[in-house]
């Protein structure tokens, strides 16, 4: 069963959505992230992407508080990524709470360092964020690009143990016009990760089709936050 997974990114405590990353275009839904979390377990949901958009940009974490109680208020298995630096950083995430890291940016710009946490917290505990725009891995909050081919860069990840892969298409993302198909069946066909598609999901048959291809999970946020897809939905597929 394909894992599904809603987003609540934060800025300034509050649960928020950009379009394409950038952060002029933030629309608030919800002050309190604890309250949309309970909606999503509530709707059997088992999963949670949670992002400290204010730690991505301001590149320490920010906002452990507010993971912190999500964690403690609700059972959902949250995967954390946001600003996420330093061995420091990382300790924090986990002792506020999460089960999973996401590491986007310091994959990038520190491999090494990230060849280590995977051996010293497990490959089931950190999931390699690969944010691309033109299938090129783009970095802090999605400000600053690199030259990195997102598929050499999971590649280069895989032969170090990862297993599981968040690839967000950053011209996809927040849009609602769907996801980026065939980047994610290129992927699936050149790697042997499990793949959790992100970004661009706007209606419930880009969530079968996801799954048809062979995502072992999907992230949605926009979608469920302005009613395209809504969580009785969510919860039928969850229980079919």
């Amino acid at each position: 069963m394909m894992k599904i997974i809603p987003a609540i990114d934060i800025i300034d405590g509050k649960c928020v959505r950009l379009s394409e990353g950038d952060y002029d275009t933030m629309k608030v839904y919800n002050e309190n992230p604890v309250e949309v979390a309970k909606e999503f377990e509530a709707a059997g949901i088992q999963f949670l992407h949670l992002v400290d958009l204010d730690g991505a940009k301001s590149r320490h974490i920010v906002n452990h508080k507010i993971l912190e109680a999500v964690a403690r208020e609700t059972s959902l298995k949250i995967d954390f990524g946001g600003g996420l630096k330093t061995l420091g950083d990382i300790e924090t995430a986990f002792n506020a709470g999460a089960e999973q890291i996401t590491i986007g940016s310091i994959a990038v710009q520190d491999p090494e360092f990230c060849f280590n946490l995977i051996s010293t917290f497990g490959k089931e505990k950190i999931i390699l964020g690969a944010d691309c725009k033109d299938r090129k891995i783009k970095t802090s909050g999605w400000l600053e690009e690199s030259d990195k081919d997102v598929i050499d860069f999971i590649l280069q990840y895989q032969q170090k143990g990862i297993q599981s892969v968040i690839c967000t298409d950053i011209a996809k993302d927040g849009m609602l016009q769907g996801p980026s198909e065939e980047l994610y069946q290129d992927i699936l066909s050149r790697t042997s990760v499990q793949l959790v598609a992100s970004g661009g999901i706007s209606k419930m048959e880009d969530v079968y089709r996801m799954k048809e291809i062979g995502c072992s999970g999907t992230i949605i946020g926009k979608a469920i936050y302005e009613g395209k897809i809504s969580l009785a939905e969510l919860r039928e597929f969850i229980d079919s």
